[in-house]
């Protein structure tokens, strides 16, 4: 497995219901519709160095190679001893799980995160962890049956049969073999006659005629590489254009419509216009600034929380009376909108000194004005807690904003335990973030004009 981000991909539970679903405009993120790039070929055809080098040229963060050898099925006792005496076909197609290879595809396909397991080759068993992938936007699929089962087929966008000479395929496989697995010479070619050769004219070598391109010589024919990289970078521009599309389609109406009922804007007390003169002030310094700004965040936090779960509470007062009060029903968890939303951070220690946080950096394509995710690390079963902080800024277009709702939406977070916290935002982007997930909160310190550049972070920062 090698990915391109760091990225930590549990099905959605939309627990807001099918009435919830219906309303929703549709809203797809950049990642969901994934190219998926099938690479074939003999063992040691040189399918991973090739598909590397698709990697390298492409030299983009949300590309992922998924080795087939991740979904070698679990080996009973008997087989077990059979693998170890390199006496078991590895190579031949009823090794692989299909069925789950198809179902993480399938998931990633749409937007969701998935797990794959990861296989010991020494051990010849799967592991207990497992990797999980999330948001990746071109996937390379690479083993000897990349393009073998029908299912996988109709799920790639290209697929590529990789050529080599039989001789150089088994000398790369020794070499692999030995350094990587733990295995002897005489036990790699003992497989290579018994099941690697046969299994290659019965079931790898007729995948060349469903292949779209066969490289021969691997990396060194430049003019399949450059092709295979001119395919993927029109489809991945492709769907920029038609993420930005529906991104402007959602403004229709916000001029017009009123702002939904689970806005909730910050009242204007005298003291919130006292601090907000102050913050928006070209002169106040640096230390004031952070000073009365942790106060707004404090006083927006508060605000939210009033919109957390809670549960009836009864407690005995020092005067002996019984209290009916309230308790918060679960935890409480935040997330990080990098880098704007960690102007909250000082506030939500002062308020929830112990609370989990979790991080998304989600920057713009300084060519398209596109969002883009760059890293993800959210606190363990966030989809169990009861209410998710997820805090920036500031919020002027929503494009951020409905990628990090979407973010968590797909990691099993209902949309109604959802709390949208930032100090200003634009009409068009609350329009857009209610259209998608109307079931979520959003706590707003100030309604401003829409498309305003981001200031908070720089100056509450110094940079």
């Amino acid at each position: 497995m090698n990915s391109g981000m760091g990225l930590s991909p549990i099905i959605p539970d939309h627990r807001d219901g099918e009435d919830t679903i219906a309303k929703r405009a549709h809203y797809s993120p950049p990642w969901a519709d994934v190219s998926i790039i099938g690479v074939a070929g003999s063992s040691g055809s040189g399918k991973t160095t090739l598909s590397h080098a698709i990697v390298n040229s492409l030299n983009l963060p949300w590309v992922v190679i998924m080795s087939m050898d991740s979904f070698y099925k679990p080996l009973d006792p008997e087989s077990s001893k059979k693998a170890f005496r390199n006496e078991y076909d590895f190579d031949a197609p009823e090794a692989i799980d299909f069925d789950e290879l198809v179902n993480c595809l399938r998931d990633l396909k749409a937007g969701k995160r998935t797990k794959i397991p990861n296989y010991s080759f020494e051990k010849h068993a799967r592991l207990e962890n497992s990797t999980v992938i999330y948001s990746p936007h071109v996937l390379i699929l690479e083993g000897i049956f990349a393009l073998h089962d029908p299912r996988v087929l109709d799920l790639m966008d290209m697929r590529i049969y990789c050529e080599a000479d039989a001789d150089t395929c088994l000398s790369r496989r020794i070499i692999r073999d030995v350094r990587d697995r733990g295995r002897d010479v005489e036990g790699c070619i003992k497989q290579w006659f018994a099941f690697v050769k046969p299994n290659f004219e019965n079931y790898v070598q007729p995948q060349k005629n469903v292949a779209d391109i066969i490289v021969p010589r691997g990396i060194e024919n430049r003019v399949a590489m450059s092709m295979v990289t001119q395919y993927i970078e029109r489809r991945l521009l492709e769907k920029s254009t038609r993420h930005r599309a529906a991104l402007k389609s959602l403004e229709r109406g916000y001029d017009s419509e009123p702002l939904s009922d689970r806005v909730l804007v910050l009242p204007l007390t005298p003291q919130l216009r006292g601090m907000s003169t102050i913050i928006q002030d070209i002169d106040t310094s640096s230390e004031d600034f952070v000073f009365y700004f942790d106060r707004l965040s404090c006083l927006l936090l508060e605000l939210a929380l009033n919109n957390a779960q809670f549960k009836e509470h009864v407690i005995e007062t020092p005067q002996g009376h019984n209290y009916r009060g309230l308790t918060g029903k679960g935890e409480v968890s935040a997330v990080v909108v990098l880098r704007g939303g960690a102007t909250f951070e000082a506030g939500l220690r002062r308020i929830i000194p112990d609370c989990r946080t979790g991080r998304v950096l989600i920057q713009s394509d300084v060519r398209t004005g596109e969002p883009e995710l760059h890293y993800l690390k959210l606190p363990n079963n966030i989809n169990e807690h009861d209410t998710v902080l997820l805090l920036d800024a500031q919020m002027s277009s929503g494009g951020s904003a409905l990628m990090a709702v979407q973010v968590l939406v797909d990691h099993g977070v209902p949309q109604n335990r959802i709390v949208f916290v930032t100090y200003s935002a634009g009409r068009v982007g609350v329009h857009r973030l209610t259209k998608v997930f109307p079931e979520v909160t959003i706590v707003v310190g100030s309604m401003v004009a829409d498309f305003e550049e981001r200031w908070v972070e720089k100056r509450y920062f110094r940079c």
